[in-house]
């Protein structure tokens, strides 16, 4: 597809988001499926492929148009990714699922839809948010010897993640943070992309910006899934007030952090995907993209019967079309 087939293409598609979202947000507020339901994942659906075609639009970096192929792996593995969390919270218990689809083909597929949002809903507003010039000129004291933080991020990174998992009640928290700790050192020695050796180039621009990505992120993820008639809410112990939709004002500083942490992981998980390539001849490749690949829909098949059965609270009855019952 050349330039002038994707410029029309992504004007197409911006115009196309525009009419979804205000339909939907339109149908969600009169309670009719399978908006009211499903408003999460066309709001942010809708919102993703703006953001994109706006970019491209514009002569900015635009990864569904630049490099489709990767855009379309980030999808999977967002959902696999945020599953890692899901699963970390059969322990937590801090957030949990009311008014879900009672059919498990329309649920499984709504848990897959809304999850896969997730990487590309940070990394698409953090290349907004750098679109438009913010700390474009930052520059900081470049980390001498970044080796030397191997050790005790890594040791920082299984405390990060023990901790919560064996008093939750108080380490919760700890979890959005965990992943950047035991994966950046990993990242960085073996060539990935990796905060760390922007760090030691003297620029901590790209951790800003997801920084701010998160912010942004949080605040969507909580207003378009307060009316959403399939929703969460949380349970977070010591920390359940001064509410901004359903989440706790103080929960909002965990979204900077797992914005970080998702880059961490997403760069692991390319490195992993290139080394493969890389190391083997073509038939052995495919065969241990396939394995992974079966490795990850057993996770997530698993995780979504976990959370059925553990998180969550309430089922409702799905009418695809109409007012919901």
């Amino acid at each position: 597809m050349n330039d002038a087939t994707k410029h029309i293409l992504a004007h197409f598609l911006m115009a196309a988001a525009c009419l979804i979202f205000g339909t939907s947000t339109v149908a969600m507020l009169y309670q009719l499926e399978p908006f009211y339901s499903g408003y999460y994942s066309f709001a942010w659906w809708s919102y993703i492929i703006f953001i994109e075609s706006f970019l491209y639009c514009r002569g900015s970096k635009s990864l569904l148009f630049e490099n489709p192929r990767e855009f379309l792996l980030l999808v999977p593995f967002s959902t696999t990714l945020w599953l890692v969390f899901e699963s970390l919270n059969f322990r937590l218990s801090n957030w949990h699922y009311i008014n879900i689809p009672s059919d498990t083909a329309v649920r499984w597929t709504g848990y897959f839809v809304a999850y896969s949002t997730v990487l590309p809903g940070i990394f698409s507003t953090k290349d907004l948010i750098e679109h438009f010039g913010v700390l474009k000129n930052s520059k900081t004291a470049p980390v001498s010897n970044p080796p030397k933080l191997y050790k005790p991020f890594i040791l920082t990174g299984i405390f990060f993640l023990i901790l919560p998992l064996v008093w939750p009640g108080y380490f919760f928290p700890l979890v959005w943070g965990a992943f950047i700790f035991l994966l950046e050192p990993v990242n960085h020695w073996a060539g990935a992309s990796s905060l760390l050796r922007e760090w030691e180039k003297g620029s901590l621009r790209n951790f800003y910006l997801l920084f701010f990505s998160g912010v942004v992120c949080g605040l969507l993820w909580e207003l378009w899934n307060f009316r959403a008639g399939s929703k969460w809410i949380y349970t977070v112990p010591h920390f359940a007030f001064l509410k901004v939709f359903e989440m706790p004002l103080l929960g909002f500083f965990g979204f900077p952090p797992f914005a970080v942490e998702c880059y961490a992981m997403t760069a692991g998980f390319f490195l992993l995907i290139s080394s493969i390539g890389k190391k083997y001849p073509p038939p052995r490749a495919l065969c241990l993209y396939a394995a992974l690949a079966a490795g990850m829909v057993l996770f997530d098949v698993l995780v979504f019967a976990g959370i059925d059965r553990l998180t969550v609270i309430s089922f409702q009855d799905f009418a695809p079309f109409g007012a919901r019952p």
